[in-house]
């Protein structure tokens, strides 16, 4: 027993010397960097996209060919290749404040703080802000919405990232050229006044400073010089040299984000690709631009533990990576592109212990609605139904939209699996809030709804997949870049390196 410990430290000290190394040799190469920077930068963080949500993706394509290999994202073509850490300064497994601040800064936090320091009294400064002082016009794209915490990271400086209405003052006051996706969620506060309070508390100004702005902090953008757009029509007709736009879905679903791509409709929604190629538009100029783009709900959706909402995710995530390499192609000497996330979610497993070594990605396709939506279904069903509903309904409802029990999709249910939807089904007709605060309840099905969750599940074992968890996990990122610099960006590093080395190339710009 003395030895395994013994062996379990010396493996622990090398490790950490092997990172520290990794580090150094990361420190090394940016401090002796001496080329040109980039005049056009993109930078792609897929929230919650480890490695395992992006292979998924790529087995789920494989699958469609009939291959039971992979068939690669357009991400994954990208010549450079590395890993970091994402601990936070609290905690080993982070959030995505403290993971968007890592990335947008250079420097750890704490959980839930905004690109501050742990004592959440010291701003940071970020790369985009620094980028919008070297002269680039700078972006801000997310498909959740715009003062969520990571792209908040990006522009705003606040203790902790609910102060929705205080970073929607940042975001305006930012002056940066171009915030497109998912809209404001307080953007007259949520009703306390906790966020204005906490200014003068974590010494962040007085609050009458808030109180005489307008209270509408859209208003306020407004007044600040930005201009709204929020129709298919008018998002169409803005073109090069029009500055200062604050782009907004027609459509919002829950949180003022952009419908889950699989509950899209091509004709009344505007896509993170097309966020991204009108951005590219709007920003291209003499003196270049840096856009950072977030494929916000990949983190939602595994939180869920919904592995075909997730799949179309990362899908459209990787289709507005393709209108950045599109747009590298033309310009390949001049332009810095990086693909990466702030963690994992999910715990997201390509193998699961009921399908042993079987894999059938393509069962994933059966699924039309994402559990947010199917949610919704099953919750308007209950208001129905409250006191006459059937377990047979549940079973029909669950067929339409996942397929399950469709013995012609391959999609047979088993026993089991038939007791499991049925007592999931009684649960979600019956159960109140104050349940999901039960271990029991939560560790089958967090906080989400039974049934749902429930199907998720089946169908994520059926295609080969399994969840360990409905939180962030700790597991290193993958970085994926190519362009002016990007060899900057291999080995494995820390997630602060990421900025760091961004911050030495536009420093020669």
């Amino acid at each position: 027993m003395l030895n395994t410990k013994i062996r379990l430290r010396q493996i622990l000290t090398i490790a950490i010397l092997l990172i520290s190394c990794n580090s150094f040799a990361q420190t090394s190469e940016r401090e002796a960097y001496s080329g040109k920077a980039p005049k056009y930068i993109f930078y792609f963080i897929g929230d919650g996209m480890g490695l395992s949500q992006s292979n998924a993706a790529e087995a789920y394509l494989g699958a469609l060919e009939d291959s039971n290999g992979i068939k690669k994202l357009q991400l994954s073509t990208l010549p450079n290749q590395g890993f970091y850490t994402t601990y936070a300064l609290n905690r080993f497994i982070t959030g995505s404040a403290a993971a968007g601040t890592a990335l947008a800064t250079g420097h750890k936090t704490t959980v839930n703080t905004i690109s501050m320091d742990a004592e959440r009294l010291i701003p940071f400064k970020t790369i985009a802000e620094m980028a919008k002082d070297k002269g680039y016009k700078v972006g801000i794209v997310s498909s959740v919405s715009i003062d969520h915490a990571t792209p908040a990271t990006f522009y705003a400086h606040q203790p902790t990232r609910n102060m929705y209405y205080n970073i929607s003052l940042d975001l305006s006051k930012s002056g940066f050229n171009y915030f497109a996706g998912g809209g404001f969620k307080h953007p007259e506060g949520d009703g306390t006044t906790e966020e204005k309070n906490s200014l003068s508390n974590f010494g962040m100004g007085a609050t009458a400073d808030i109180e005489e702005l307008e209270p509408n902090s859209m208003r306020v953008a407004e007044s600040r010089g930005y201009t709204f757009v929020n129709t298919i029509q008018d998002f169409k007709k803005l073109k090069k040299g029009d500055d200062k736009i604050i782009a907004i879905a027609p459509k919002l679903a829950a949180g003022s984000s952009l419908p889950y791509s699989i509950d899209q409709e091509n004709e009344s929604d505007i896509s993170l690709a097309d966020f991204t190629e009108k951005g590219i538009k709007l920003l291209d100029n003499s003196k270049g631009f840096f856009m950072m783009v977030e494929g916000g709900k990949i983190d939602w959706a595994s939180h869920a533990n919904d592995a075909a909402t997730v799949i179309k995710e990362v899908l459209q995530f990787d289709k507005a990576v393709t209108k950045a390499i599109e747009f590298y192609n033309k310009h390949p000497k001049e332009t810095l592109i990086l693909v990466c996330g702030d963690h994992e979610t999910g715990g997201l497993a390509l193998g699961f212990a009921g399908s042993h070594y079987n894999s059938s990605f393509s069962l994933l396709q059966y699924q039309n609605t994402s559990y947010e939506a199917f949610s919704n279904k099953i919750a308007l069903y209950k208001k129905e139904h409250a006191d006459n509903y059937s377990i047979a309904d549940g079973l029909e409802i669950v067929k339409e939209n996942f397929g399950l029990g469709d013995a012609s999709k391959g999609l047979e249910l088993t026993p089991f699996e038939n007791q499991q939807l049925k007592d999931a089904f009684v649960k979600s007709m019956t159960y109140v809030d104050t349940m999901t605060k039960n271990d029991q309840f939560y560790l089958l099905y967090g906080s989400y709804d039974p049934f749902t969750v429930t199907a998720c599940h089946i169908l994520s074992h059926k295609a080969g997949i399994g969840w360990t968890s409905y939180s962030h996990t700790a597991t290193p990122i993958p970085i994926r870049s190519i362009g002016v610099g990007s060899k900057l960006f291999t080995g494995f590093f820390d997630n602060t390196d990421i900025p760091k080395n961004l911050m030495k190339l536009i420093e020669t710009k």
